[in-house]
């Protein structure tokens, strides 16, 4: 029963733009804060927990906008994402801080943005206030921008070099042995 329960949650959590406007508007109407985030998600780890977590405290609702695969391709090139699109939407619905996950095509979130409103727009400390897509337009529609810190090491680009480095240290190990 509990299995239903949860599978049945995850997919309540990802959206359509249409639909999730739609949504967010509802709950403006009732005094309910928005938080908006994005990014590409690609492999999750604690880092982005811990962020995601951070994210929803500063409002009621935390949406996730997620880079498409398509997106992906063209921003960080052919061998990414490492994980498909509805697989890295499904994990981030799984994630208890994570109300609601909406794909975007485009290489910057803008029209998500400017479509849902956010009353807080939240991207990592590795980004400066000046340099987040959107910025402008939250800050003039009355909402706030925030910096999240992230957490030292923790990174999905981080992750693949290890993996690579221990790839290629096991066929340098394998072609020793022989």
């Amino acid at each position: 029963m509990r299995t239903g329960r949860i599978r049945s949650l995850r997919r309540t959590k990802i959206k359509s733009l249409k639909e999730l406007a739609k949504i967010t508007n509802q709950l403006k109407a009732k005094g309910k804060k928005i938080v908006f985030t994005n990014g590409c998600f690609d492999i999750l780890h604690s880092g982005h927990v811990q962020y995601l977590e951070k994210a929803k405290n500063s409002g009621d609702y935390l949406i996730v906008a997620l880079n498409s695969d398509y997106s992906i391709k063209r921003i960080k090139g052919d061998g990414r994402p490492i994980v498909p699109e509805l697989d890295r939407a499904k994990v981030l619905a799984g994630l208890e801080s994570v109300d609601f996950v909406v794909l975007f095509n485009q290489d910057t979130p803008l029209k998500t943005i400017q479509t849902l409103k956010p009353d807080i727009l939240i991207k990592g400390g590795d980004w400066s206030k000046d340099k987040i897509v959107g910025a402008d337009f939250v800050q003039k529609s009355g909402g706030k921008v925030k910096t999240v810190k992230l957490r030292a090491g923790r990174s999905t680009t981080n992750i693949i070099e290890k993996i690579k480095k221990q790839v290629l240290n096991e066929k340098s190990n394998s072609r020793k042995m022989y």
